[in-house]
Parts: C-alpha cells; structure tokens; sequence
C-alpha cells in the first residue's frame, strides 16, 4: 500500500479536471483504500473552486461558511490550521473578491529585495555606489 501512497501525491495535488486516464485510475485506487483522503481533497478542491469561480463578495462568504462547516465536519488538525488562518484573515481574503487583486506584485518586490540584499552582499559592502547601481541594473534588467 505504500506505494499506492507514494505514487499518487502528484495525483492529489492537481484538480481532478487535469487528471489524465492513468491518474483518474490512480486516485479511485487511493480513495478506495483510503476514503479520509478522498473527503480531503474533495474539501481542498471546493476551496479551489469557491477562489476561481467568479461571484460577489457576499456569495463568496456565504460558499466560505458552508465549506468552513464541512471542515469542521471534517474534524482533520491540519485543515483547522486552514480555518484559523481563514478567522484570522477573513476581511482581507473576502476583499479578493471584491476587484480580484493578490498581494502578488508584493511578494514579487520582497523577492527583488532579497536579491539586491544577496548581491551586496556579495561586494561586501562596496564603497562606489554608481558603479553598484550599473551591476545591478545589468544584472536584473
């Protein structure tokens, strides 16, 4: 069984949409052994599908609701750290909805700042700042 296992976790990570006929037949065998996992990927897949259907702010918290009280049905530790998060985050995760708008770009900038930061590093604190400004510019350009 644990190759079933092991030879499915790509299986689980894709939509069921996606699935060719090897990993359809794959995920029957997985859920037929194990349904606890069939019952969490539908969950994550119902969550995937409330984040890319396209509906109002109001529809979306109403879908979240429903689908949070199937997660507790659910009664998994690690989908309650999904819900806690959800708690915690709830005004910011429902304005998604409202243009379609991710902290994307942010996290694309943190990433830049990161690699500016290791390639000073690199020049161990080099004194010409216009000459650190053209390397990095040819760099990251």
């Amino acid at each position: 069984m644990p190759l079933v296992l092991s030879r499915s976790k790509h299986v689980i990570l894709k939509h069921w949409n996606k699935w060719n006929e090897q990993q359809a037949a794959r995920a029957a065998i997985l859920f037929e052994e194990f349904p606890r996992i069939q019952k969490g990927y539908r969950l994550s897949m119902k969550q995937t599908d409330i984040f890319n259907k396209k509906s109002s702010p109001d529809e979306a918290r109403l879908n979240l609701a429903r689908w949070y009280n199937e997660v507790e049905k659910f009664d998994c530790m690690g989908f309650y750290n999904v819900l806690d998060t959800f708690f915690n985050h709830c005004t910011t995760i429902l304005n998604y909805f409202e243009e379609r708008l991710t902290n994307a770009s942010t996290e694309s900038f943190e990433s830049f700042n990161a690699k500016i930061k290791a390639f000073r590093s690199q020049l161990r604190g080099g004194a010409d700042v216009k000459f650190f400004m053209f390397r990095l510019a040819s760099l990251y350009a």
